[in-house]
């Protein structure tokens, strides 16, 4: 239970973001993590885990104190960026596409 003026430990997002990281790409265990980056709540890194799945990275923000249009404009911009990189993606292929079709016509 918190007591009147306690303060509570605080972490960036790029902690957070390197936990995850820790967790799903390399398969640390959550205790394994906590040790690694001196989280020393227990269920912190559950309780991102679980943001993350449900919302993505934008789970992990400090949303505190933000309004809700504000949070769903960020959810939209967020969503566009992701879209952006994937159509420059397949901007990109369909580039070297196209130029190795110019070659095998040219070659003939």
């Amino acid at each position: 239970m918190a007591m009147k003026g306690q303060k509570f430990k605080t972490y960036s997002e790029k902690t957070k973001q390197e936990a995850i990281r820790l967790h799903t790409v390399e398969g640390w265990t959550y205790r394994k993590i906590n040790e690694h980056l001196g989280i020393h709540d227990p269920g912190r890194m559950k309780r991102w885990m679980q943001k993350y799945r449900e919302q993505g990275e934008f789970g992990l923000l400090d949303q505190r104190g933000r309004r809700k249009e504000y949070i769903d404009q960020d959810r939209y911009v967020q969503q566009l960026k992701r879209e952006n990189e994937l159509l420059k993606k397949c901007l990109a292929t369909w580039k070297e596409e196209a130029n190795k079709s110019d070659l095998k016509s040219w070659k003939r």
